[in-house]
């Protein structure tokens, strides 16, 4: 069981331009794509999170409210509050946080002006350079 690893010691830059409590969900759900943070795991309680995360609780609690209705944690009283993702939800959730990503660049990337081809282009080539940068770090 993980226990408090959730943000670290630090507090989280927050994008201005999008809801907090949104980047909260989204930040355990990157968690629980990378793996960690497993079925089970109990996470920091809301008032800590607010705390390192030097945000207002009230924030914290509505992303902790919204990823019980998403089916990720439950809140056990007196407890905490549990990690109870399952499998093919996590899958899930992991294609859908790429596509956005994916869909994010590319609707940027056009609004620079790049056609299609050009995007193309410049996505292979990223590929190709992640790939050597993989391989190196393996040597």
């Amino acid at each position: 069981m993980h226990y408090g690893k959730d943000i670290g010691g630090d507090a989280m830059d927050f994008d201005l331009a999008r809801p907090i409590y949104q980047q909260i969900i989204d930040e355990y759900k990157k968690k629980l794509i990378r793996g960690e943070l497993r079925q089970g795991d109990k996470i920091l309680s809301q008032r800590e999170y607010a705390e390192k995360a030097r945000t207002n609780p009230n924030t914290v609690q509505r992303a902790y409210r919204e990823m019980e209705n998403m089916k990720l944690v439950e809140t056990v009283r007196g407890q905490g509050t549990f990690v109870c993702i399952a499998p093919e939800q996590l899958e899930l959730i992991r294609n859908e946080m790429a596509g956005s990503v994916i869909e994010l660049c590319v609707s940027e990337m056009k609004a620079l002006g790049f056609t299609e081809q050009e995007i193309r282009v410049r996505l292979e080539q990223v590929l190709v350079n992640a790939k050597e940068v993989i391989t190196d770090d393996r040597v």
